[in-house]
This record gives structure tokens, C-alpha cells and sequence, in this order.
């Protein structure tokens, strides 16, 4: 565990420098899932991450002489923010190595700091390995991640937050990519309040740190693929499997169908906008991974809102056609005048608003003289969907949707 006194020193050191940001009850959620919920909101902390507290504690640590050699790290987008932020703060050199899938929101975040941008390898840790061996050969200060305990002392300081504005929670539920985070948190909340129950919270993409857990030793995976690529971490850190293995209580997955229904869920009933990483927590409970905590008191930590705005829309669009409120639809029709114009006339008897609509005559698969209509509706769920697909029937049309 990290010394508590270590944890404090460091809530010290980021006062005023980073936000203390809301722990707030969650009654839609608390309803849905049957448990009482909090979130911690650090997506809406100044980076719009966590990460800031553990590389601000670290780089505040450092000497003179150190801070003179500049600082490098690997990220794949918030811990080289919170790098980016604390060296500009200090005053010193920073370069962030981030992998070439990398969201550009997430790049252009570090650079607004000031810190210069490496893209390199296909992932974490092949970003990782580039940034360690510049930084050996260019003689700067590595800032770990996860594996250094003043960074991990940092982010403990979010347990601190947490159990002293709600003192009689059951259990705190964290996001796992490389163990950092929840490293930090599981050493204070096992100090200060040890009836309050642990768990971790990976991406099925990224498992490697679920399946260290469950073996009591060190298992890297061969590789990764998860829409939350803030826990996209490939290889076990033995450092931090150590300090969860003596403080986590258990460790749940959820896969990316599970990961963007919270996203969306948090968007539309919260009105946050958190990252892949920072939902899979909320996951979890939407879909009863920690059913075993009904009508306990739960706090789970959004640990970053840094979401990119592409993969937003995609979630948000195939949102909307598994709750029922679009609707993509071809339908094949006699191709002659006024063939389209009833067709559009019977959607608009339905309700059914139009929002796209395309033609196609040429299509190798149509008999001459039929036309496919690809058709986008805004609909009002699975009963009016029905019905739109009851008339289409009665009225002899052929047709065919996109799920």
C-alpha cells in the first residue's frame, strides 16, 4: 500500500492547482441499477482528467536539477495532458510520446500546454518502449503513468475527496488500464475507511490486468482493442498488480456494447460528457456486473471526459436505432412518377419524420423497373417502429433495415 501520510502530502502539493470537482448523488442511475450512487466527477477536472493530480504530485517532487533535464512520458492522451499542464506550470521542457491512433481532441490538448508530440507505435505500450528509450538517450525525467508511487500517491488524493464528503459509502467502484489509479485510491480507502469494498473495472479489450488478478502474477496480453483507450494497457505492471492485489477487492469487465450504452446514458441522463475509460464504472452497473450491491451506498469515479467527438456521433447514432428512435429502412418500389411521392405520404401519415432519404435505379440486384429507397427516420421507439413496419407490409413493399 502507499503510505497514507504519502497521499496527503500530495493533496497538499495539488491544492489549488487541481479541482476539487463533484461527488454528487446519481438518482436516474440509482433507480435504474437499484443501487445508491455517486459520482465522482473528475471528467470534469482542468484537463479533463485525473491525471493531473499524479503527474503534478510527481513533477512537484522532483529537484532543481532534475526539472532541468525536462520530462518525457508515454500516453495515450490524459496522463500526457497532465504532464503537458504540470511542466508548463514549472516552467520545464515536456515531449509526450502518444500511440498513432491517438484522437487528435487528445493531441491538441497537449499541445495547447505547450509540450511538444511524438506519435509512435500501434498502442500504449509500443509507445511506451519509444518514449523510454528517448528519454534514456536524451537524458530526461521519465513520468511514469501508474508505476511511480508519487504518481499514484496523487491520484489517491480522489479517495480522500470521496470518503470525506460521503463517509458511509459501501464500496468505491475504479476504472483498471495499467493500475495507477486505483493503486492510489485502493491504498487510502483501505487505510482510512477498510469496510469500504474495492473494485475494478477493465475493458474486455484490455484484460491483462484482470487476468494478473485472478492468477496472482503478471500476464500481458498480446494485444488490445477497446473504444476506452485511456485503459488500453497491453503488459502487467508487477508494481501495481502488488499494490492491488493486497487492496482490491474484486475486479469486473465490460465489453464496448456495455462501455458506449453508458456513455450515452451519462450524455442524455446526466448530461456528462465522459471518455470510454471514465464510463466503464457506470457500465458495470447498468448492466448488472455489481448486482451483489443492491441498496448498498456506491461511489464510482468518471475518470476522464476527454471524448472523441467521432466516436461520439457513431455512439450516439447507434443509440438511437437500438432505442427505437431511428430507423433505416430500403424499400423497393415500381419506379415510375409518384411511386416515391406515396410512399413519403404514408410515412408522414405515421408520424415517421424523413431525415435522409437516397435513390438508387441501377442497382445489379433490381429487376428493371424497380428503384430501392434508402430511407433515415426519427421514430418514437419499438410500437411506432412496428407500425411503420406493419403498413409497409399491407401495402405490398419489400423492404429491409439496417441494424
Amino acid at each position: 500500500m502507499i503510505e497514507l501520510n504519502t497521499i496527503y502530502e500530495a493533496h497538499e502539493r495539488i491544492r489549488g492547482t487541481v479541482v476539487k470537482t463533484p461527488f454528487a448523488y446519481a438518482p436516474r442511475l440509482s433507480e435504474q441499477c437499484g443501487i445508491e450512487v455517486y459520482l465522482k466527477k473528475e471528467n470534469l477536472q482542468v484537463t479533463g482528467a485525473f491525471k493531473i493530480r499524479g503527474a503534478y504530485n510527481k513533477i512537484a517532487t522532483l529537484s532543481e536539477s532534475e526539472r532541468a533535464q525536462g520530462v518525457i512520458a508515454a500516453s495515450a492522451g490524459n496522463h500526457a495532458q497532465g504532464v503537458a499542464m504540470a511542466a508548463q506550470i514549472f516552467g520545464i521542457q515536456a515531449l509526450i510520446v502518444m500511440p498513432e491512433s491517438t484522437p487528435l481532441t487528445k493531441i491538441n490538448g497537449v499541445r495547447y500546454y505547450g509540450a511538444e508530440v511524438i506519435l509512435a507505435g500501434s498502442n500504449y505500450d509500443e509507445a511506451y518502449a519509444y518514449a523510454s528509450s528517448y528519454g534514456q538517450k536524451h537524458s530526461m525525467v521519465f513520468v511514469h503513468p501508474f508505476a511511480d508511487e508519487a504518481v499514484m500517491a496523487g491520484q489517491g488524493t480522489i479517495a480522500l475527496e470521496m470518503i470525506d464528503s460521503i463517509k458511509d459509502l459501501d464500496a468505491i467502484i475504479i476504472p483498471v488500464g495499467g493500475g495507477g489509479l486505483i493503486s492510489g485510491m485502493a491504498s487510502a480507502i483501505k487505510a482510512l475507511a477498510p469496510h469500504i469494498r474495492v473494485i475494478g473495472v477493465n475493458a474486455v479489450g484490455a484484460p491483462a490486468m484482470r487476468e494478473s488478478y485472478e492468477a496472482k502474477t503478471p500476464i500481458d496480453s498480446t494485444a488490445v482493442r477497446t473504444i476506452a483507450d485511456g485503459i488500453a494497457v497491453r503488459d502487467t505492471s508487477p508494481i501495481t498488480l502488488g499494490h492491488i492485489l493486497e487492496t482490491v477487492d474484486e475486479i469486473v469487465s465490460v465489453d464496448d456494447e456495455e462501455i458506449a450504452n453508458a456513455i450515452l446514458f451519462l450524455l442524455e441522463r446526466q448530461k456528462l460528457v465522459v471518455e470510454g475509460a471514465g464510463a466503464v464504472g457506470v457500465a458495470a452497473l447498468l448492466h448488472d456486473k455489481l448486482s451483489h450491491y443492491r441498496g448498498k451506498k456506491v461511489g464510482t469515479v468518471l475518470s476522464g471526459g476527454n471524448m472523441d467527438v467521432t466516436l461520439l456521433s457513431i455512439i450516439i447514432e447507434k443509440g438511437l436505432i437500438k432505442s427505437g428512435r431511428k430507423m433505416k429502412l430500403t424499400v423497393t418500389l415500381v419506379d415510375k412518377p409518384g411511386a416515391l411521392m406515396h410512399l413519403t405520404e404514408m410515412l408522414q401519415g405515421l408520424n415517421a419524420n424523413i431525415v435522409h432519404i437516397a435513390y438508387d435505379r441501377t442497382s445489379t440486384t433490381l429487376a428493371y423497373g424497380d428503384a430501392n429507397v434508402m430511407i433515415h427516420l426519427e421514430t418514437k421507439g419499438q410500437e411506432h417502429q412496428q407500425q411503420i413496419r406493419t403498413l409497409l407490409k399491407e401495402h405490398r413493399y419489400l423492404s429491409s433495415e439496417e441494424h
